[in-house]
């Protein structure tokens, strides 16, 4: 699962990553150039898995999932300040508001409920049971 904070908030507020699309450009090519230009990861396999309104006139989100060809980040320092890969059981221990630390800068939270970030992650989740 990756994720990372995009600026700094109380904690560390891990989510997933937000982009525009270019004119002429797929929803899937931007999902793969915009996680490359992004984390420097490769991506492949990608697919729709949902949406969610945007609080902004005539905007939509829209979440996709995605297999990395190589989990290496080259992360650009202007967009996420960092990322990371996380198993099913330390989602689920955040996402359970177990006492987690995670160093530096506190405690690692994720998106609530009601976002459709958390909607990817929990649904990612469950798919290991």
């Amino acid at each position: 699962m990756p994720a990372g904070p995009r600026r700094p908030l109380p904690g560390q507020f891990y989510l997933g990553a937000g982009w525009l699309v270019e004119p002429g450009e797929s929803l899937e090519d931007t999902v793969a150039r915009e996680v490359f230009e992004e984390c420097g990861v490769r991506v492949h396999d990608i697919t729709y898995a949902s949406s969610q309104p945007w609080p902004f006139p005539s905007s939509l989100m829209l979440g996709f999932r995605a297999k990395a060809n190589d989990p290496t980040f080259n992360l650009d320092p202007n967009e996420i300040m960092e990322a990371g890969w996380y198993t099913r059981d330390f989602i689920r221990g955040i996402a359970t508001d177990a006492p987690l630390s995670f160093e530096p800068g506190g405690p690692v939270r994720i998106p609530p409920k009601f976002s459709i970030s958390r909607r990817l992650i929990d649904d990612w989740v469950a798919e290991g049971d």
